[in-house]
């Protein structure tokens, strides 16, 4: 699985929403004997709960669960790891929790309840880096999960609003990218890692990331002035046209924040003295 390859992203005006045939094509290439039939069943059950659910894009709620599905696939995972991956957004439809383990067993089942609370870090005993002739560990299944989510998410994360790009852009960087290295994802990792950064570097990005830091000292200030404040200092930043002098300015307005609060906290006598 280390040595898989990635086809390569060119953006989101060329995203193709896979099929249930195109999906289960790619997890025959890599596991040519596996029984199908389990990837149809768990792709029935995707279309039936998601049914009626968009995304931010306007997409449908399944082609992520595909997408996602079609990413563990192309890492040699095998059927039941891409099953999970196809159910993996069940929590948030009114699909009984029962119901996976009776149509798909307790393994798929647990994989299914685990994804969204399993810790991101990387299980020195259950390394996911292994040949496509062994099988992953529950760990390694569950952690692959989580990084083909993220993934998929950075690739179309140009729906989300700028605050939350930032933030999961820069969880990207830190978390999910050094994690996929970790685990032998090399190719994984790079994607990660260079659809975070190439988020964190847009001009927007820095506008959003300043902002942010000027609303955060604006809370410092005395709660009567803060509003004021705030106010002056996003119509400042606003008129800063280059990611260096809003970042200069932002810096500007730290340093001066702390002489700022105790002038804003003198009484009113010691003004008029």
């Amino acid at each position: 699985m280390s040595g898989a390859r990635l086809p390569a992203w060119r953006g989101r005006r060329e995203e193709q929403y896979l099929s249930c045939d195109e999906l289960v094509v790619r997890v025959s290439a890599q596991h040519p004997f596996a029984d199908t039939d389990l990837i149809r069943t768990a792709h029935a059950e995707a279309v039936r709960w998601h049914h009626g659910q968009r995304r931010h894009s306007g997409a449908p709620v399944l082609t992520h669960c595909v997408a996602v599905a079609a990413i563990v696939a192309e890492c040699g995972m095998p059927p039941s790891v891409v099953c999970a991956a196809l159910l993996h957004d069940l929590e948030d439809t009114e699909c009984p929790p029962e119901r996976i383990a009776e149509l798909f067993g307790p393994h798929i089942a647990d994989l299914q309840r685990a994804i969204p609370a399993a810790p991101l870090a990387p299980s020195p005993s259950a390394p996911v880096g292994t040949d496509l002739g062994c099988v992953p560990t529950f760990d390694a299944s569950v952690l692959v999960i989580r990084l083909a989510d993220r993934l998929h998410n950075m690739r179309t994360i140009s729906f989300l609003s700028q605050a939350t790009r930032c933030r999961k852009a820069r969880e990207t960087v830190e978390v999910f990218a050094p994690l996929a290295q970790a685990a032998g994802l090399k190719q994984m990792g790079r994607e990660l890692h260079d659809l975070a950064f190439a988020e964190l570097r847009s001009p927007a990005a820095s506008y959003a990331i300043t902002g942010r830091a000027l609303g955060l000292l604006a809370r410092l200030l005395p709660s009567r002035q803060r509003s004021r404040w705030h106010e002056e200092w996003a119509a400042e930043l606003a008129a800063h046209r280059t990611r260096w002098a809003r970042t200069r300015y932002t810096c500007h307005v730290l340093w001066h924040t702390p002489r700022l609060w105790l002038t804003l906290r003198r009484p009113v006598g010691e003004w008029q003295s």
